[in-house]
This record gives structure tokens, sequence and C-alpha cells, in this order.
């Protein structure tokens, strides 16, 4: 598709793709917080489920189609580097709220549990890495594994919020997850079919991101895992970004805070996803250590906001909490190392 297009032609397309992606990803936050007041299912299983799903899927799709192009640097760099940069975002997002520190603000059982399942299937690759490459079908059995381990989650996430074992010191500054509509059926079928509508949007927007990705990497010589874990994987977690930031200026700081960890979740299934999909054996033993540098990074930013929100700090230096300072220097000081190493 890219072959007979000029420099500035593949530039224009993936910055009209990111364009979009940003401006899908604005629309996407307020409907995910009427889905959840109408469902009552609350901001932050929504977050971490159905906004996380929605608005990694244009990086689904980057991932997925770098793996059937035999580019697996890039789809692995893509989906972990997105991880990343989205935890990032939360600490931009607390810059924003100056009532006090986010992560205190937006204390809910469903995130702690599912920044701890992302510890746990972000440690999978890793895993399938340091064993011997064993596949069924050009495919890794932690592949499988990832899958299952994250529809578990998602049940025992809803389970967590209706019969939390565990809740949070109220303070002046928490903020309650409290429905601006009551649940019902009403309309629910025009909420969510434009629900449906914005996310396939958002899926051939991320097409035309992988597409340009792979032309951008093939004609200036960058490898696989800068363009993934600096370019495609920054431009597909703009929509995190975005619906971050306005879950923020909505008050809905579970929702916030859900939508990145869900976000995250979801992402590990890129990794599933592009493994079946790259047919020359197991992807976690076709990227090198570049690719596993993200994956550690990934890992070490969410046990730094995991932190943060156990300790629930109210007010850090610089009017954020001290764990989204720590995020943003773990994250520039990663992007130097890989811009460095070439």
């Amino acid at each position: 598709m890219m072959q007979g297009l000029p420099d500035w032609g593949v530039f224009g397309l993936f910055g009209v793709a990111a364009l979009a992606i940003l401006v899908l990803g604005t629309r996407i936050t307020g409907l995910a917080d009427r889905i959840a007041d109408r469902s009552g299912l609350g901001e932050a299983v929504v977050g971490g489920i159905v906004l996380g799903a929605a608005t990694s899927l244009s990086g689904t799709v980057v991932s997925v189609t770098a793996a059937l192009q035999g580019a697996p640097e890039l789809a692995f760099a893509n989906g972990i580097g997105g991880i990343a940069a989205q935890t990032a975002f939360l600490a931009l997002a607390d810059l924003m709220y100056r009532k006090a520190n986010l992560e205190h603000s937006a204390a809910e059982a469903t995130n702690l549990f599912q920044g701890a399942l992302l510890l746990t299937l972000l440690s999978l690759p890793l895993v399938a890495w340091l064993s011997p490459e064993v596949t069924v079908w050009a495919v890794h059995p932690v592949s499988v594994l990832l899958v299952a381990l994250y529809c578990v989650g998602a049940v025992t996430t809803k389970r967590v919020r209706d019969e939390p074992m565990w809740v949070p010191v109220e303070t002046e500054d928490t903020r309650k997850d409290t429905p601006e509509e009551e649940p019902s059926r009403k309309d629910a079928a025009v909420l969510f079919g434009t629900f449906a509508l914005l996310v396939a949007a958002l899926g051939v927007a991320g097409w035309v991101i992988a597409e340009t990705g792979t032309a951008l990497s093939e004609r200036f010589g960058l490898s696989q895992t800068v363009v993934g874990a600096l370019m495609t994987a920054v431009v597909t977690s703009l929509p995190e970004l975005v619906t971050t930031i306005a879950a923020v200026r909505r008050g809905a700081m579970q929702l916030a805070v859900g939508g990145i960890i869900g976000g995250n979740t979801f992402d590990t299934l890129f990794l599933s996803l592009s493994d079946v999909a790259y047919r020359d054996g197991s992807l976690y033993h076709a990227v090198g250590a570049g690719s596993y540098f993200w994956l550690a990074v990934g890992m070490l930013m969410t046990a730094v906001l995991l932190i943060g929100l156990i300790l629930r700090e109210r007010k850090g230096p610089l009017t954020i909490g001290t764990e989204s300072l720590a995020l943003l220097v773990i994250y520039a000081g990663a992007v130097t190392l890989q811009v460095a190493s070439g």
C-alpha cells in the first residue's frame, strides 16, 4: 500500500491517523462514563475492561498487522512500549488535577487488583523468553495462558468491586464513584452502538498507523524496536492520554486510573494475538533484548504505580504525587537510553 507513496505522503497518513485516534479517544471517554453509570458496573470496572479494551484496539491492530508482515520486533515493542507510555500519561493527568494526588483521590480496590494482575501478565513473556522454545502450531503456550488469565481477571475484577475485601480510608480528597445517571436500559442500543462504531474507527486508524510505521522503519533504517516503542506505541496510546485527561476533567478519577491500568492489562494480549499472527515460530524468541528492556520498564512503572495507590500520598512535590514524578523520570530515562542505543 505504501510503496507508491512519497515520504511526505507516508508522514501525512501517519499524522492523519494520529489525529483521528486523538479525536475518537475524546468522544469515547464520555460514552464510557455514561456506560459505567447506566450499566451499574462503575467507573473502575468499565475503565479497566470496556474503556481499556476499546482504546487499545488501534494498538492491537498495529501489533497483529506487524506480526503478519513478519516484523516481530515492531509487534512486540508496540504493545509493551504502549504500556510504559500509558503509565506515564497517568502522571501527566496527575499534573492537571490540582486538588490532591490523583492516586489518593482514585482509591479503589479494583484498581489495585488490576495492577497486580498486570504485573502477573507481564512476567509471563519473560518466563517464555528464558525457557526453551516450545510451540504448538507456531504458538507458544504462554500466549494461551495470557488470554486465560486475562479472562479470569476480568471476571474477578467485577467480584472485587461487588464484594471488596479491602476498602480505602475515606478522606476529604477521596473522590467517590457516584453515578450521574441511574442504571437504565433506555437508549442502551444507541449508546452501545455509537461506542462500537467509534471503536471500529479506532481500529481502522490503527491499521493505517501499522502500515505507515512499517514503511517508515524500512525507508529510514530505523530499528523496529525504536519505531514500535517510541512511535507507533505512543501514537496508538493517544486515546489513553485523551481519555485519562478527559476523565479527570469530568471528575471521574476511578475511570481515569482504571482506564490506564485496564488498557495496559489488555495490551498484554497484543503479544498473544501477535504470536498467533507470527508464523515463523514463537514471537517471544524472535525478539531481542531491546524489546524486553521495555517489558522491564513497564513492570517497574506498574510497580511504582501500585506503591502510589497503596500509600495514597495526598500532596507530593510539584503538586503531583511522588510516584507520578518517579514515573515521568523512569520513562524519560528509558526513552533516553533507547535513543542513545539506537
